[in-house]
């Protein structure tokens, strides 16, 4: 039986823009996924005074950080591109590096403030291709993400005032 040939997509964005576009989600899953295990897993650890609002933060955090992998990953195959799906993978596209060890709990905050910021930032360099490509729905996405991540940022921030 021959292999068939998969249909073009034609969807009002070139080829070269949606792998592009979709080469840059897969950053943004990384560092999503990232900063999803990373959370999780203080979400796990957290010791000490806050443990119980830190904990219950964290796993509220999480959470919504495992929804939104799906959604990334389901526009980069919406653009034709196959979504990264391995820890090497996601180690070799995340501009977030993993925490050695279980840090005290105010070190925990400040690793997720620098990860949701990061994230934020991955998410906001592909505004320029987005916007040139006309994908409105992968800006839609980039929005919601970018809107998640600067307020989360902003609260962790919050915990770590005198």
């Amino acid at each position: 039986m021959a292999k068939q040939k998969s249909p073009r997509i034609d969807i009002g964005i070139s080829d070269k823009d949606r792998k592009a576009i979709a080469a840059g989600l897969a950053k943004l899953l990384a560092d999503s996924y990232t900063l999803y295990l990373m959370t999780h897993n203080f979400h796990w650890n957290v010791t000490g005074p806050q443990f119980n609002s830190l904990h219950n933060m964290f796993m509220t955090q999480y959470t919504e950080q495992w929804n939104a992998l799906d959604v990334i990953a389901e526009r980069i195959r919406a653009l034709g591109e196959p979504a990264p799906g391995t820890y090497r993978e996601f180690v070799q596209l995340a501009s977030i590096k993993e925490v050695e060890g279980v840090p005290k709990a105010n070190e925990m905050i400040r690793h997720l403030v620098a990860a949701q910021e990061a994230t934020a930032r991955t998410a906001r360099s592909l505004f320029p291709l987005v916007d040139a490509a006309n994908d409105q729905p992968t800006a839609d996405i980039l929005t919601q993400r970018l809107e998640i991540h600067e307020k989360t940022a902003w609260m962790l921030r919050s915990l770590l005032e005198e």
